[in-house]
């Protein structure tokens, strides 16, 4: 087992929260990126073996996934970074899981079902705070009512961002990318803070916007729920800018401007601290609606957003090395079911209507 688990992009701030915490839960994960000196530097402090490959190098990705089980894929953007990793997985018949939230590595893995089937393979993307808790409620709210038709989720995330995550959400501005719905089974471009809506997530109602988180796409796959909406809470002014970002997104798009913002989000710190991770939560309600006016709520308490990734992901690589994986491409809960979130230290769920 200790050489069945491998965390690629490990000297990372994300990463290297994850290899600490394994750890510390008795696991001995191979750390695995394409800086030599930071992944050698993490594993003589965590005392794990390292491994060393570039992710446009095939033949040195073959020689990282010998004797690999199952892959934890920490490495973003993803949507520049799954798409080398998952065909490694899929040539060695490795298990692949990524923490990523970015919709379009989800449904470009969802349309790889039958070939990782065929390879017996797991392809589970969003295995951290994206997509696993919000995935759970709305299977377990799809599970409550199985006749429901539409799928509205809330996340209000009390905590800082990493830079991973910055430069991920600056780079999707610079794309272009608006907001995203489900309408009809199918995805639906909308503007950026197209709609905001009043969301009580158990202390009272708060303001939460249009946001294209990743169960646009995940909770389609795990429900079957044709139309789907995801709202996040943000300060005033963060609502005010992302309103104004669909008149000035050619200013991101000038030359340097996008380079700038990036080597100032580097600059700063890698993520929160341990303090403030302990001191932070995250807070998520969905609800479910079917064609004849039927209506069912729940909400989810969870520690802060990067902690829960970190316990997420371990939890699904222990089912994965304990030889539960569903091959294919999956969910956290099509492979594990809605309840597999409360599996988790921390984490409460609660039927706002019953």
């Amino acid at each position: 087992m200790q050489t069945q688990f491998l965390i690629y992009g490990a000297n990372g701030y994300t990463g290297a929260l994850i290899a600490r915490i394994a750890v510390e839960q008795g696991m001995r994960p191979i750390l695995a990126g394409r800086n030599a000196a930071q992944v050698a530097a993490l594993a003589a402090q965590l005392d794990l073996p390292y491994r060393i490959a570039a992710l446009d190098d095939a033949a040195a990705l073959d020689a990282l996934l010998q004797g690999v089980t199952v892959v934890l894929h920490c490495a973003g953007p993803f949507v520049h970074t799954a798409a080398p990793m998952v065909d490694a997985c899929l040539r060695h018949h490795v298990h692949y899981l990524d923490i990523t939230g970015e919709i379009a590595v989800f449904e470009a893995l969802a349309a790889r079902y039958d070939e990782a089937k065929r390879a017996g393979v797991m392809l589970l993307p969003g295995a951290g705070f994206d997509v696993a808790p919000s995935d759970c409620l709305a299977a377990h709210l799809a599970r409550r009512l199985p006749t429901a038709t539409r799928l509205l989720l809330g996340i209000r995330a009390l905590g800082k961002l990493s830079r991973g995550t910055a430069i991920t959400g600056l780079e999707a501005l610079v794309r272009g990318e608006g907001g995203l719905v489900r309408k009809q089974g199918e995805l639906q471009p909308v503007p950026v803070a197209w709609k905001t809506r009043a969301i009580d997530f158990g202390k009272g109602p708060r303001t939460a916007v249009c946001m294209p988180w990743g169960d646009v796409a995940t909770a389609y796959y795990s429900t079957g729920i044709p139309d789907i909406e995801v709202y996040m809470t943000f300060p005033p002014a963060t609502v005010q800018a992302m309103k104004m970002s669909q008149y000035l997104g050619w200013l991101l798009r000038a030359p340097g401007v996008a380079s700038l913002l990036k080597r100032r989000i580097r600059a700063g710190a890698p993520g929160p601290t341990d303090a403030e991770r302990a001191a932070g939560a995250s807070l998520l309600w969905g609800c479910v609606e079917d064609e004849a006016g039927h209506a069912v709520e729940a909400r989810l308490r969870t520690p802060e957003g990067y902690t829960l990734t970190a316990l997420a992901s371990l939890l699904i690589v222990r089912k994965v090395l304990a030889g539960q994986a569903k091959p294919g491409y999956q969910t956290p809960s099509s492979a594990f079911g809605p309840d597999l979130i409360l599996e988790i230290e921390g984490v409460e769920r609660c039927d706002v209507d019953s």
